[in-house]
């Protein structure tokens, strides 16, 4: 660890890097430990009436740079204090409250999965309706954004047996945005994306998921769950090209895919995202205890060895969607630092929006901190969980199950800091 020192007060200046052992709530700048870039966060910071603050002389400027004559105390100073600290509340307060929609809104789009897997037998149009409105909502809701970020939530968020289909329609539906598909396309790609393990529903346990260890006929009866996904779309009357791309979300651009082995003149679009989009979930959330990768590792291997098997047109945007550390990436930072990424712009794929560790701050209170307001922050590397000390492991707490919604991009970020 870098060595550090305390410093009176006022002895401050531009260009030294220090830590405040104080709670975030207890002073106004989003991370505890940061470069002072200015004047005016010399005066915030005296006005916390600290009579002393931790200085990393390694950390800091080469030369230190004397403050322009020194900063005045007056009260006003204390004021902008309080006044800056108060609207860093504000912000968490409004993370909280868009994690807390995010996380709702997947919650009701898995129970509204879980009615139409009930329904779909015997009702079939009632499924059918169930489904439009959920998709239609999602459609919609997307659309009224504009600019949209992937936001990784809770692992235990919504109901379990419903995570991967809903997690694979808010992927299409966000690569089909990205691909500036119209309403119409979009609407059919995410019916397709959220029904197309129906079938799986006539299998028994062991045999219902790809990732367990199965016998010659226990595979070929598990592949068997895309032909009654697409039986059970055709008794929903679904249009052509939904039960088209249900059909197809296993198949593979090289002819290595099942059941037909087509190959990608033969794919539709659709069934080509569905495949893409289902195999990345796949890779971070395997079943029955299955090698999970880090969302990072996931995209890694499908650059490196899915070339052949997808549309390289359609894998190169949905890697720039997803950002170069997708949500769910555990990273160090060049600071040193450790942070879990939370949410990514595809617009600025390399500045996403992170949770630091900061052990002066409780994890319940950690902010998200948007690493475009912090200049001088950047990831350094992608981590597995493993790799992280244990005290940085439990305060970042990294997602066995990794899910995800999407977000309005404009939003109130944490406050610039010369960190």
């Amino acid at each position: 660890m870098s060595h550090s020192v305390l410093i009176d007060i006022s002895q401050l200046r531009i260009g030294m890097y220090i830590q405040l052992d104080v709670g975030w709530m207890h002073h106004p700048f989003p991370v505890s430990s940061f470069r002072v870039a200015s004047l005016e966060q010399i005066e915030a910071l005296r006005a916390l009436n600290l009579a002393q603050v931790r200085y990393f002389p390694s950390k800091s400027d080469p030369v230190v740079a004397e403050g322009a004559g020194e900063p005045d105390l007056a009260h006003e100073s204390a004021v902008v204090a309080d006044a800056s600290v108060q609207a860093l509340r504000q912000t968490f307060e409004l993370q909280c409250q868009e994690l807390q929609t995010c996380e709702r809104s997947f919650g009701e789009a898995t129970r509204s999965y879980q009615q139409i897997s009930q329904a779909v037998a015997q009702q079939p149009d009632l499924a059918r309706d169930l489904t439009a409105a959920l998709i239609g909502s999602c459609v919609d809701e997307l659309f009224s954004h504009g600019d949209s970020v992937i936001r990784l939530l809770s692992e235990d968020v919504g109901v379990r047996s419903a995570q991967h289909p809903v997690n694979v329609m808010v992927l299409c539906l966000l690569l089909g945005r990205a691909l500036a598909l119209p309403n119409q396309a979009l609407r059919e790609l995410g019916t397709a994306a959220l029904l197309h393990d129906l079938g799986k529903q006539a299998l028994p346990l062991h045999v219902s998921e790809p990732y367990a260890h199965l016998s010659a006929g226990d595979l070929q009866r598990y592949r068997s769950h895309v032909g009654e996904s697409v039986a059970l779309a055709e008794r929903m009357r679904l249009p052509v090209s939904v039960v088209t791309a249900i059909a197809q979300h296993h198949e593979r651009t090289d002819g290595s895919g099942f059941p037909l082995s087509l190959l990608g003149e033969d794919l539709g679009q659709h069934g080509q995202i569905l495949a893409l989009v289902n195999h990345y979930d796949r890779l971070c959330n395997p079943s029955h205890g299955g090698e999970a990768l880090t969302p990072h590792e996931a995209l890694s291997v499908m650059f490196a060895q899915c070339q052949s098997k997808f549309d390289p047109v359609l894998l190169g945007a949905f890697i720039r969607m997803m950002g170069v550390y997708p949500p769910g990436s555990v990273v160090q930072l060049v600071n040193d630092g450790y942070a879990i990424v939370v949410s990514v712009n595809s617009s600025r794929p390399l500045r996403p929006r992170i949770v630091l560790h900061d052990p002066q701050v409780p994890k319940e209170q950690a902010l998200v901190l948007d690493l475009e307001r912090a200049p001088e922050l950047a990831i350094r590397r992608s981590l597995r969980p493993a790799q992280l000390p244990r005290d940085v492991l439990d305060y970042l707490s990294p997602r066995k199950r990794v899910c995800y919604f999407f977000e309005r991009a404009v939003g109130l970020g944490a406050t610039e800091v010369g960190a």
